[in-house]
């Protein structure tokens, strides 16, 4: 009895871990193919926003745990706290044969109902989002609340701030734009031509940090390209070029914090919501791969625009929540990975592609199978039957295309539709998941392929690296699965957990710090305690 006296007594004196405080305000954050390799990489590095982050709560074992990792599905999880299969946003792209339109191809983040349009030349639009995020149910609950999304893609932004949006504006075609139809702002205004006046007279090479001295090592891609050399390559002669420049990330935070200001957001009679994301690390990423001296550039500079970005959200005064994360990882360019002795680190091979595939199962001619792009280049993701072929030649079809892709070494596992539908929600940690629940995942009963297919590791879909990107993301595995998932707020009490949790739980976990009720039922996630103390954050189960 003595022993326990003493052990509650040292209890009771220990100084009480720091609540985590109601915020005013919500900053969700997405960094565009950050996965946990290179935050595990830099993170000691880090000195500014990215160190910051870490004194909070880290997950750096977060997962997009679906298949389908790409940046339009990846960026709908974040605040819906809903897997691609609940949020119907299966891919970038998918095919839908009865779009009124001749081009059958359909983007994520369009509306393909507007007449003349195509699937790269679209009107953006939230239409195809299932289901709602933090920013329509704040919104819904309280209409004082404001909702701001601002990012280097329109997809993110779309995506990130749903269908209640006060002001959304993204990266395109050389300025910050906003919807159809949405009026014109001083703000994005005065970014814009700030950002046309410094292309007019042309930006420098980006200085070569000194961390990222010893990564310049060229690396042949092709006959005409390689990866790896002195940053001149980075100095942007048109609009479309700034996408590999730390400078958009930076005009992304300043347009964030011009509408925080603007709307004084955290300052009004209920809790407001900001979602940025940054695209940069991830047109790095395509066009150098993950590990040369353009990533190490990009990602302090990153570091420092974050810290910039977090600072002026202090200068308001207001409480205030970030969550950081991203929407995937990626992979390096499979030359330099047999550089480093990976021999089966390759590119995809043509004798595996759609070409090959319709050739083989007597349709070389007429392709009846493709892919969301056309009828050739590489086999991965879903995979759309002519909806034309009916009964028996339609189950045929099938049937021959999966053993002739089941026997490829290319593929590591062929699903049909049917059968991921009714797979049931793995209820294991996203690390242990199995191909089929990863795939399942994804799958939506509209909107995806006859059959999903999934590539073997480290085999990249990019068969021509001279032609553009080198290195990219989309396959099943951990590299692209796994990123970081970082909550951080004044006076938390930080500390580090080494489970595994999807980016699903984001949502509920921060509309539990605003006292916003989320019905399980409609959501995948689950709130996650991001109080260090005896107190939880998160509401009784």
């Amino acid at each position: 009895m003595k022993a326990l006296s003493a052990l509650a007594a040292l209890a009771l004196s220990a100084p009480a871990a720091a609540a985590v405080q109601s915020p005013k305000l919500i900053v969700a954050v997405a960094v565009d193919q950050f996965s946990t390799d290179l935050f595990n990489e830099y993170r000691a590095h880090f000195t500014g926003g990215l160190k910051r982050l870490q004194q909070g709560v880290v997950f750096a074992n977060g997962y997009q745990s679906h298949a389908a990792t790409e940046t339009c599905p990846g960026h709908a999880t974040i605040l819906t706290g809903g897997r691609p299969a609940r949020t119907g946003i299966i891919a970038n792209n998918w095919i839908d044969y009865s779009a009124p339109r001749e081009d059958k191809v359909v983007y994520c983040a369009e509306d393909e109902s507007v007449r003349g349009s195509t699937h790269d030349k679209y009107t953006q639009s939230v239409v195809h989002l299932k289901i709602p995020t933090l920013g329509d149910r704040m919104k819904a609950a309280n209409k004082a609340s404001r909702v701001v999304a601002v990012a280097g893609k329109d997809r993110a932004a779309i995506m990130m701030g749903g269908k209640s949006t006060d002001q959304l504006w993204f990266w395109n075609a050389g300025k910050f734009d906003t919807l159809t139809g949405r009026p014109k702002n001083a703000s994005a205004d005065r970014i814009n031509n700030a950002i046309a006046a410094t292309l007019a007279t042309g930006l420098p090479a980006p200085a070569l940090p000194d961390l990222c001295r010893g990564r310049v090592a060229p690396v042949p891609v092709s006959t005409a390209k390689s990866i790896g050399n002195p940053l001149s390559t980075l100095a942007p002669n048109t609009p479309k070029d700034m996408r590999i420049r730390p400078e958009l990330d930076r005009a992304t935070a300043d347009l964030a914090i011009a509408l925080t200001d603007e709307l004084k957001l955290g300052r009004g009679k209920a809790a407001d919501l900001l979602a940025v994301s940054f695209s940069v690390t991830d047109y790095v990423g395509h066009a150098f791969g993950t590990e040369g001296p353009e990533m190490c550039t990009q990602l302090v500079a990153l570091d420092e625009t974050l810290d910039v970005f977090l600072t002026h959200l202090d200068g308001i005064g207001v409480p205030y929540a970030v969550v950081l994360t991203a929407d995937h990882g990626g992979h390096d360019a499979a030359e330099r990975n047999q550089m480093r002795g990976i021999p089966d680190d390759q590119r995809f091979a043509e004798d595996s592609g759609l070409k090959a595939l319709n050739a083989a199962i007597g349709h070389a001619d007429k392709p009846v199978f493709r892919t969301d792009g056309d009828f050739s280049g590489p086999v991965t993701g879903d995979l759309y039957l002519d909806p034309t072929i009916t009964g028996e030649a339609r189950t045929t079809l099938l049937a021959q295309a999966r053993a002739w892709l089941t026997r490829r070494p290319s593929f590591a596992a062929v699903f049909t539709r049917d059968e991921l539908l009714a797979t049931p929600p793995s209820k294991l940690p996203p690390d242990a998941w199995t191909l089929a629940e990863r795939a399942a995942a994804s799958v939506d009963r509209q909107r995806s392929g006859d059959l999903i297919v999934l590539l073997r590791p480290r085999l990249s879909p990019i068969m021509n690296p001279g032609g553009g990107s080198v290195a990219t993301h989309g396959s099943p595995w951990d590299y692209d699965r796994r990123v970081p998932i970082l909550f951080w707020s004044q006076g938390m009490t930080g500390f580090e957990q080494p489970n595994s949790i999807e980016t699903i739980d984001i949502m509920p976990t921060l509309a539990a710090l605003i006292g916003l009720p989320v019905p399980a039922g409609e959501i995948d996630g689950q709130c996650r305690d991001l109080d260090a103390g005896q107190a939880s954050t998160c509401p009784t189960q």
